[in-house]
């Protein structure tokens, strides 16, 4: 189920996917004068794909009972930190 999830989320924002590649490279690419910057708007972006992925992971977490929304969250989790790892950095605080 997770991997489905997971399929569908790559798919379905693949654009906000992008957007995280592209912030990563020019934030890599950026002369010191502006790679602090460019590094808030990788942060900002990752942490809005985070929200995405946490949004989801909530809305079928709410349709089980509680102890299988705990084991389904915490599997979630540990498949965006292996799969999407630069969104798993913070998925377990949302």
């Amino acid at each position: 189920m997770i991997s489905r999830q997971l399929d569908l989320f790559e798919r379905d924002e693949a654009a906000l996917i992008l957007e995280c590649d592209e912030a990563e490279r020019a934030y890599e690419r950026a002369d010191r004068d502006d790679a602090e910057e460019l590094y808030g708007d990788y942060v900002d972006v990752v942490e809005t794909a985070t929200e995405t992925l946490a949004d989801l992971r909530s809305a079928y977490a709410a349709t089980l009972a509680e102890d299988a929304a705990e084991e389904y969250e915490h599997e979630f989790n540990q498949a965006v930190k292996k799969r999407l790892p630069r969104f798993g950095l913070e998925i377990d605080l949302r």
